[in-house]
């Protein structure tokens, strides 16, 4: 009975040692059989898709031996935009590269050592066949043309780091949200809450990245859980009628919020460029504070004897911002070959005035000197002035400012000149502005840049001026060409023999009463008063837009003589574009004790 059983047992225990090794000698046997010569096993070593290639070769061999009645299998060739245009398409960049060895779509294989470093590797190299010993003409001819094209379009062999996952997770944001509205109101559901916290799990991820690369470890295990949840979601509202009039309604509303915001943004940004800010209040106090502790004969500037010599350089400044108006100064004298024969006037409010005087009392202009002329002492200036101005259809009060309506004194407030330049206070002047006062002024009495560009229509009288009015239609050229305030010589002589002052008068006048064309402040007027009165000057000597369009170029900016912050976006304020601040930062002393107490900071 043992001896039975001892057999049976050995009988088994070979089968079992039978089944196991036949297999194996059959597979080698057979690898034996097909596998290449021992040189092509060396180059076929740890290249992926061995069998793709082997079969590639097999066929080859095939079209080698030119037998009669064969075609040539058709090959399925990639495009290159079948792998790096979609890339490309999504704004990628091809500074990040991951560290693992990847390969691009096209001729190349990318690799990377231990060491981070990128090793580009051509595709014929890497399979270790020569195009002209075992690649048909027409195959050649195609890899030829493809790498032809790829460096005709500036593609290098690295493969751009992408954005796609991070475009996936918020498509996936949206249906997941899309579903949120159409489950039930207060509806508590498994996949309701399910829905809520894989959205609040992508949000959080999608928040802390930029691109591809910097996505956390496990992102892929989490967009796999949120696209079944989108799946199983999909099955639960299977009515596609509702869905879209639902998605309708969730687009319309959101236009509308985007449209609400917008007005808001415009609005607010509006509102905090009429403004002042706080740091520059703070400082205002805190220097009419001391100005007020002085005694009456240190209230007093120096070098009063240049203020009337009407042979050195008059500048004068309209401002109610001591910060502003301090950079338009000490950019002019960095900027002046000369600027012991510069001489400033800087005409504010009662209100500010013992605040600006404090302030150049305490940081000289030397060796230019500095006049401060408070408006109120304007005796001559016509009665109810102030009144004159307010317009109920002009809410904005920098259109109405009395400071910025003063321009059109000039000559009543230098009676002792012939030419004046004017600045505005939210300009930097970045080279000498002496020979403005040699330009040939041709018999006109404003000096300004020119507005207008080729086929651009936007910057023409009939973009100012409501040419509806009779009185304005009849005397002035709707497309006549507009020009700038913020840099202005003028010349006064002809200004008082032409009675341009009158002129302003008038046709303010006729703004009070018409309403509608007069709403973009002091620019309409003196676009009117001193029309064919104006020389055009080369545009290198004002370049505007620094306070809303960040699109000007730095080589523009660069060669003009002065640089204009017009528009609601000043350096001073903080949403002021950031790229062009460093341009009026560089002449603030920002380590001076004051700004540094009231927080005036970069």
């Amino acid at each position: 009975m043992k001896q039975g059983l001892r057999c049976q047992r050995i009988l088994i225990l070979s089968l079992l040692s039978l089944s196991v090794l036949a297999p194996v000698a059959f597979l080698s046997a057979r690898l034996g059989s097909v596998s290449p010569s021992s040189d092509r096993k060396k180059e076929f070593e740890d290249i992926p898709g061995l069998k793709h290639y082997s079969d590639a070769f097999q066929l080859n061999s095939i079209w080698q031996e030119g037998g009669e009645g064969l075609k040539e299998p058709v090959r399925e060739i990639l495009k290159d935009k079948d792998f790096i245009e979609p890339l490309i398409d999504q704004k990628t960049s091809a500074d990040n590269v991951s560290t693992g060895g990847i390969w691009d779509g096209g001729e190349n294989v990318i690799s990377s050592d231990f060491n981070g470093s990128r090793i580009e590797t051509d595709h014929e190299q890497v399979i270790g066949v020569t195009l002209d010993q075992n690649v048909p003409t027409s195959d050649r001819t195609m890899v030829q043309d493809k790498q032809s094209r790829r460096e005709a379009n500036g593609h290098s062999g690295y493969l751009p780091d992408t954005y796609a996952k991070i475009y996936e997770m918020k498509d996936q944001l949206i249906m997941a949200r899309a579903y949120l509205q159409f489950s039930p109101p207060n509806s508590n559901s498994h996949i309701v809450r399910e829905l809520r916290l894989r959205i609040k799990e992508i949000e959080r991820i999608v928040a802390q990245v930029n691109k591809d690369s910097d996505l956390p470890r496990g992102v892929m295990h989490k967009m796999k859980k949120m696209e079944a949840l989108l799946s199983k979601a999909s099955q639960l509202y299977p009515d596609c009628h509702a869905m879209a009039t639902k998605l309708r309604a969730m687009a319309y509303n959101t236009e509308e919020q985007l449209r609400t915001q917008k007005h808001q943004t415009a609005y607010l940004i509006q509102l905090t460029s009429k403004t002042f800010p706080k740091s520059l209040h703070c400082l205002s106090l805190q220097l009419t504070s001391e100005y007020f502790n002085l005694q009456h004969e240190d209230r007093e500037l120096l070098k009063k004897d240049k203020v009337q010599q009407a042979d050195l350089y008059h500048y004068a400044i309209f401002s109610d911002n001591l910060l502003a108006c301090s950079v338009v100064i000490n950019s002019t004298i960095s900027s002046s070959g000369d600027p012991s024969k510069i001489v400033f006037h800087v005409v504010t409010d009662s209100l500010n005035f013992p605040a600006m005087k404090m302030w150049f009392l305490m940081n000289p202009t030397n060796p230019a000197t500095i006049h401060i002329k408070n408006m109120d002492d304007f005796d001559w200036l016509p009665s109810g002035y102030m009144s004159t101005l307010k317009r109920p259809s002009v809410r904005d009060p920098r259109y109405i400012s009395g400071l910025n309506h003063l321009r059109f004194y000039l000559p009543q407030i230098f009676p002792y000149l012939n030419k004046v330049l004017l600045l505005d206070h939210d300009v930097v002047i970045q080279r000498d502005l002496r020979k403005l006062w040699k330009v040939d002024m041709k018999g006109k009495v404003n000096g300004a840049v020119g507005l207008c560009r080729k086929d651009d229509s936007s910057r023409r009288l009939e973009m100012f001026i409501d040419f509806t009015d009779p009185n304005v239609a009849k005397q002035f050229d709707p497309k006549s060409c507009a020009w700038a305030f913020g840099m202005n010589i003028f010349d006064l002589k002809e200004w008082r023999r032409q009675r341009l002052t009158n002129v302003y008068q008038k046709w303010m006048q006729l703004a009070k009463r018409g309403g509608n064309s007069w709403k973009a402040g002091t620019l309409p007027l003196g676009l009117v008063t001193f029309y064919n009165h104006t020389l055009i000057l080369d545009r290198r000597w004002h370049v505007l837009g620094l306070g809303y369009d960040p699109t000007v170029g730095r080589t523009e900016i660069e060669r003009a003589a002065v640089i204009h912050y017009n528009g609601n976006m000043k350096p001073w304020l903080e949403f002021g574009i950031p790229k062009y601040r460093s341009y009026w930062t560089k002449f603030v002393n920002y380590g001076h004790p004051y700004l540094q107490q009231c927080n005036v900071h970069e």
